[in-house]
């Protein structure tokens, strides 16, 4: 059943402009990269003792706002679909449990986030060739460097998706959205439990894969959370 919600949803974005937001965000880091680069090759190039490392994390700088910015549009995006339309009380009156409306909601933006993560590493490789740093590409830390900030993020998504889904006035799940990605570029030197850090991937203490694993973990917890709240709440 909840296969059938998550393709309905899919069916109402193709007229969106979520698609163009999806491809906008690694299409912008990778070009303002390109810029970057572009200014200051010589210099970047020339000090970097690995030139791939140093573009991957020139363009790690860019990814957790942008990420952070995503993730609150498209979950008000896509939450929003049904607000206009005042459908929550038609939808939710169909033979399908509100558990699996929630649930297709949250993997609807993981998956459309996933596929602006698979085009960033695509850009990336594309960038780095362009840029004349060779073929020897390193494959698996590209993929890394694109998919574990998402990972590490998906509290952050599963709250956003809760507050889109139960608040019809969009304002305050967007505010909190965009504080929360402003927020992050100053948490770097934060405590490790802040979850607006975890997207960074930065730490004293834990290597990033322990972001991803919390970030999972967390995530799965906030989304049951919301899940729970969701069937108690009188969706208008």
């Amino acid at each position: 059943m909840m296969i059938k919600v998550l393709k309905a949803d899919l069916l109402k974005m193709k007229r969106k402009w979520i698609w163009f937001l999806v491809f906008l965000g690694p299409l912008g880091i990778v070009g303002l990269q390109a810029v970057n680069f572009g200014l200051r090759y010589d210099y970047l190039v020339g000090q970097a003792e690995d030139v791939w490392q140093e573009l991957l994390q020139n363009v790690n700088v860019l990814i957790p706002i942008t990420l952070l910015l995503g993730i609150a549009i498209l979950a008000s995006m896509t939450a929003n679909v049904e607000h206009q339309q005042n459908a929550w009380k038609q939808l939710l009156a169909l033979p399908v449990s509100r558990t699996a409306v929630f649930t297709a909601k949250f993997i609807e933006n993981v998956l459309l986030l996933l596929v602006a993560c698979f085009l960033l590493v695509i850009e990336t490789i594309i960038l780095g060739i362009a840029l004349r740093f060779g073929f020897d590409f390193p494959l698996l830390q590209v993929i890394k460097n694109s998919f574990y900030p998402l990972f590490a993020a998906l509290p952050i998504m599963a709250l956003q998706v809760w507050l889109s889904i139960t608040m019809r006035n969009q304002a305050l799940p967007l505010t909190i959205g965009i504080f929360g990605a402003i927020f992050s570029l100053y948490s770097v030197r934060g405590p490790d439990w802040l979850i607006w850090k975890w997207p960074l991937l930065i730490s004293d203490k834990h290597q990033p894969e322990w972001f991803v694993m919390v970030g999972l973990a967390v995530g799965l917890l906030i989304l049951l959370f919301g899940i729970f709240d969701f069937e108690k709440r009188d969706v208008k």
